[in-house]
């Protein structure tokens, strides 16, 4: 007869890939159920987007058949609770999880493109999600999404006014663009855009999230700045494109995120418009901008290189039509966004499993 202790001895062989420690010891069993030759767990992965879970339900099948029972009738269950280093319960934002900044060291690499398609990846298996658009100048969001005119309402939480994001696709979304005419110029002096990011942390009603998706405006500047001495962000991703330019210009993002003074760990860097394939020649690659510039930098920078994005029109037109490429039916910018949203997922899982939590910044000297 089959024991929960043969179940639990034998899932004790089975390793969490990325964070080097078997299933059993990191507490990711639960729920086992044996009737006679059938066994039944639940595995708890760190994310709905873990791109290793089949590997890990196979590893956990083999394990029972090669160290318990041969004829057992194996049925794992897959759920997720995403990590996070966020325990404490106060504080701004105390009920998202995980914030996740999308930077660059400048503009036109498509950061708000694939902010907007990593919120939708992440969230597609499952996870709370938000994407706050802090381009404070350039809010592209709303265009994306779909939003073109609409305004998000107004909701009563505990006593206090706070504005409810707008929802789409199944992910929270809020925008300056959704605040004011998209005709209008927003002609700020630095404080001003640095109070009204404040207010999209303080102001907004993000409620639980597991992950927030903030699309920075390029550069390094009083947004980035007013950002990390608001709330603790748990780690950046670097977007940029090939050429040496864009590349030169991405090293400054990245130095001033690991720079002493902010010290955010960056969860990876992501290669975007990396190489052109044609509609009707889905197998050819044309590298215009240059090849592997992306990944060259992560291997000197010594950061995780989170994948390609390649330069595909439906990725365009699909963002001019309120329906980005995760939401479209183009399989190649699909898989992606997706294996991009599964590495990045991986490394904010190790990040939370390994780094202290990040501190907010008191003193920018």
């Amino acid at each position: 007869m089959i024991t929960k202790e043969q179940v639990l001895k034998a899932l004790s062989n089975v390793e969490e890939p990325d964070l080097g420690k078997d299933l059993v010891t990191l507490n990711m069993v639960k729920d086992i159920e044996i009737d006679g030759n059938k066994v039944k767990f639940t595995v708890i992965l760190t994310t709905p987007a873990c791109p290793m879970k089949d590997m890990i339900r196979n590893a956990c099948v083999n394990a029972i058949h090669m160290l318990v029972s041969k004829d057992a009738e194996v049925e794992v269950v897959m759920t997720a609770n995403v990590n996070t280093k966020r325990t404490g319960g106060e504080g701004v934002l105390s009920k998202v999880k995980n914030i996740i900044v999308v930077a660059s060291g400048k503009g036109g690499v498509g950061k708000s493109t694939v902010a907007a398609n990593l919120a939708l990846a992440l969230g597609r298996d499952g996870a709370k999600v938000g994407l706050m658009d802090a381009d404070i100048y350039g809010p592209s969001v709303p265009i994306m999404f779909g939003l073109r005119g609409e305004r998000p309402m107004m909701v009563d939480v505990n006593g206090k006014g706070m504005i409810q994001p707008m929802e789409k696709y199944g992910i929270k979304v809020m925008s300056i663009g959704l605040l004011i005419d998209e005709r209008q110029a927003v002609i700020w002096r630095g404080p001003m855009a640095s109070s009204a990011l404040r207010q999209f942390l303080t102001d907004v009603y993000w409620g639980e999230l597991d992950y927030l998706v903030i699309d920075m405006p390029p550069g390094t500047g009083d947004i980035h700045l007013t950002l990390v001495q608001t709330v603790p962000v748990t780690g950046a991703v670097i977007v940029t494109t090939p050429q040496d330019v864009a590349l030169a210009d991405a090293k400054k993002g990245i130095a001033m995120f690991m720079g002493q003074q902010i010290n955010v760990p960056i969860l990876g860097l992501v290669e975007n418009m990396a190489y052109f394939t044609p509609a009707e020649l889905p197998e050819n690659k044309y590298y215009i901008f240059g090849k592997d510039g992306g990944r060259q930098l992560a291997e000197e920078m010594e950061i995780p290189f989170l994948g390609q994005i390649p330069l595909v029109q439906s990725i365009r037109e699909g963002g001019d039509a309120g329906k980005p490429a995760m939401i479209g039916d183009e399989k190649i910018t699909r898989k992606a966004f997706l294996d991009v949203a599964g590495a990045a997922a991986r490394s904010i899982a190790m990040r939370n499993a390994n780094i202290a939590p990040t501190k907010i910044v008191d003193i920018i000297v």
